[in-house]
């Protein structure tokens, strides 16, 4: 039976290198971290505590910055990287 539901999970069931397994959970652990930041400290948000806050406090945010960078690794760098090394352990 050759379906795209075989292939795709014959391809899931493939030996993952811790590496590949790392590169892939930096973005989320990142994400988790902002979000853990965000809780613990909640005066850092200025849309909590809007009052008396200018432009540059409604910008920069650091706990969702955090969470930016988290969404801007796993979706734009990471899998990059994980082809790349993919690729190297097939030659």
């Amino acid at each position: 039976m050759d379906t795209e539901l075989l292939g795709t999970l014959e391809e899931r069931a493939a030996r993952r290198t811790l590496r590949v397994t790392a590169i892939e959970l930096i973005g989320p652990l990142t994400m988790l971290a902002g979000v853990i930041w965000a809780i613990a400290q909640p005066y850092r948000l200025a849309i909590l505590h809007p009052h008396g806050k200018g432009f540059y406090d409604w910008l920069v945010e650091p706990p969702l910055l955090v969470i930016l960078v988290g969404v801007f690794f796993a979706g734009a760098i990471a899998p990059g990287i994980v082809e790349d090394l993919r690729g190297a352990r097939k030659r």
